[in-house]
């Protein structure tokens, strides 16, 4: 770990034990978040999320769609999806983060909410394909939103909003030790998206 990232994790991890949230703040100014805002609405593949959950097949409000360097498959929630190519504003954005972190990412996990009304309850991202302790780099547009952890075992809650043009990083045992969830608000009528860049590794089983 270079001197940087040590300093991040020391000074500013927005949790007090077991893994690392980084939160950057403001990294596109205003009028290139809004550009990026408009263009992913617009030019991304956007699909309701489909879980099964109890033996229910589920179809969220919220949309969904999933990027990465090839056309991986990739399963969660019992239901298996398969990834699309990443568009050019994708890869603009992707270059952004990994800048700014001093990380590579092969995948990248895309979520529009249509208002305060749709959110993502408790859990964590520890799917069997993502790289253990990856880091997974999280940016949003659109509405400001409430994004808050949960500890596992002891209960303890952090809560962080996220800015329009904001990044924000989980990594460590994060995953392992913390839930996080995107609660409704009634308050919030505009929409968000949010970009999560994830390190997926090789899996035999994965189409080539």
């Amino acid at each position: 770990m270079d001197l940087f990232s040590s300093l991040i994790d020391e000074k500013a991890n927005l949790l007090p034990r077991d893994g690392v949230v980084n939160y950057f703040g403001i990294v596109l100014p205003k009028p290139q978040a809004d550009y990026y805002f408009e263009r992913l609405m617009s030019a991304i593949a956007w699909k309701s999320d489909e879980v099964i959950i109890l033996g229910k097949h589920i179809v969220t409000q919220r949309k969904v769609a999933w990027y990465a360097d090839r056309e991986y498959t990739y399963t969660y929630s019992n239901t298996t999806r398969r990834a699309l190519i990443w568009t050019k504003e994708l890869l603009e954005l992707k270059a952004l983060v990994e800048d700014k972190l001093g990380e590579k990412f092969n995948s990248c996990l895309l979520n529009l909410y249509h208002s305060g009304e749709e959110g993502v309850s408790w859990h964590s991202d520890g799917e069997k394909y993502l790289k253990r302790e990856g880091a997974i780099a999280s940016l949003s547009f659109g509405a400001a939103r409430r994004f808050c952890f949960k500890h596992k075992r002891t209960k303890e809650k952090v809560e962080q909003v996220l800015d329009h043009g904001s990044l924000l990083v989980m990594k460590g045992q994060t995953q392992l030790n913390w839930l996080h969830s995107l609660p409704k608000s009634k308050k919030i009528h505009t929409p968000r998206i949010n970009l999560t860049f994830r390190i997926i590794e090789e899996q035999e089983q994965w189409n080539k």
